[in-house]
């Protein structure tokens, strides 16, 4: 579902004319955080729109990239991790700011905006890019997520499917992907799945900021 979306919603960009030449680039890739002091998180739970939109409000998050991580060829296309033949799943990269938020609220956070129950989809997506997935960047952040995921298991009815394993290379996704929810939230797809879950997630914070606002500064 959410393919057609977006192939849609690049054919009409590129039939208007206002694919502007920084949005066809991807995101420089970073294996280091941008200063000193932050840390990264590469979480997947479904759609990289879906979670980039929702961390995107937490305090302390001071950047989120969608891309693919977890698989076997360099430099995916998002045609090609489609296929579900790459073996990557889409993720977020998310930088943030540990004085501000904890690795353990991102994951308590996580696991409120996604179904950590349903292997291989989340809601109307499926295949193995859609996978629920925490990449962890040490052992701290290890250990974080197997006391996190035991917790929340807590919560379900059904087995938590979620893997956690070891950070990969990080591919950020094609500039259109950036963003993507703020920049469409009228399109199809961001009215029916993203924005019941960034209500759900303003519930969660308190917040009274409105779900297209980005946290980037």
């Amino acid at each position: 579902m959410k393919k057609t979306f977006a192939l849609l919603a690049v054919t009409a960009i590129a039939a208007g004319g206002l694919l502007r030449a920084e949005t066809t680039l991807k995101p420089m890739s970073t294996e280091t955080p941008s200063q000193p002091g932050l840390e990264f998180a590469t979480l997947g739970g479904g759609c990289f729109w879906c979670t980039e939109a929702a961390f995107e409000l937490v305090d302390g998050v001071k950047n989120v990239v969608s891309g693919y991580a977890g698989g076997r060829v360099v430099n995916p296309t998002y045609k090609q991790v489609c296929t579900g033949q790459t073996g990557h799943a889409e993720v977020i990269r998310i930088e943030f700011d540990p004085a501000r938020v904890t690795y353990e609220r991102l994951l308590e956070l996580f696991w409120t905006v996604h179904d950590p129950t349903t292997l291989n989809r989340q809601g109307p997506d499926t295949g193995t890019q859609y996978r629920s997935i925490i990449q962890y960047h040490s052992e701290a952040q290890k250990a974080a997520a197997l006391k996190s995921r035991a917790e929340a298991a807590r919560q379900f009815s059904r087995p938590i499917v979620t893997e956690i394993v070891p950070v990969t290379k990080f591919y950020p996704a094609e500039g259109y992907h950036q963003d993507y929810f703020r920049l469409n939230p009228t399109q199809g797809y961001c009215r029916a799945v993203i924005a019941p879950k960034i209500q759900k997630l303003k519930k969660e914070l308190g917040k009274s900021s409105t779900p297209t606002q980005s946290a980037r500064p």
